[in-house]
């Protein structure tokens, strides 16, 4: 564990709460984590993890505009549901991105795993697509991701983030009660 490892857990700590709380201030915090955990990622041949990241910044940005300058009178987006066939569309955008991913991880890296990596990669830009667009689905998606990324963060050695994660798992479940509670879902 190393105090840019620390750091970068609280401020992840700090920007999953922020966005159970609906709070537009959670992409910001959110960017600076991932930015920081892109050079984590990269430290441990997580290569897949590492992209993801990157990716992660410019869905930061994404999502902050989407938060707070989208809808009708650019107040910002109302938590909405996904119909089943749009999640359905996600699941295969993120299955097919995992087996490309893979691919290349395996082929061309020495990737510690990557097929695993590039399948929590793969459904984890899924997520957070549809977080961004205030998604309800995006909180079962994340829970199931969490609770595998615990697992591949212990076998990594990175216990401090592997702790995350399974705090990040406690987090999604709790931003599925609320967001599914929200008001704006009944309208």
């Amino acid at each position: 564990m190393s105090g840019l490892e620390l750091f970068a857990a609280a401020l992840g700590v700090i920007a999953v709460w922020l966005t159970v709380k609906q709070n537009p201030w959670c992409w910001p915090i959110g960017l600076v984590m991932v930015l920081l955990y892109s050079w984590i990622f990269f430290e441990v041949k997580l290569y897949s993890d590492m992209l993801l990241q990157v990716v992660y910044a410019v869905l930061q940005l994404y999502g902050w505009w989407q938060w707070t300058r989208a809808g009708h009178n650019h107040d910002g987006r109302q938590v909405t549901r996904l119909g089943g066939p749009s999640v359905l569309l996600g699941l295969a955008i993120g299955a097919a991105g995992s087996l490309l991913l893979g691919a290349a991880m395996a082929h061309w890296t020495d990737a510690a795993q990557p097929w695993l990596d590039a399948a929590l990669t793969g459904f984890s830009l899924v997520a957070q697509w549809w977080m961004a667009q205030k998604r309800v689905q995006c909180w079962p998606l994340w829970i199931a991701l969490d609770v595998i990324f615990v697992g591949l963060f212990i076998y990594k050695g990175l216990h401090l983030t592997a702790a995350l994660y399974a705090l990040f798992t406690l987090l999604a479940v709790q931003g599925w009660r609320e967001w599914r509670a929200d008001p704006a879902l009944r309208a």
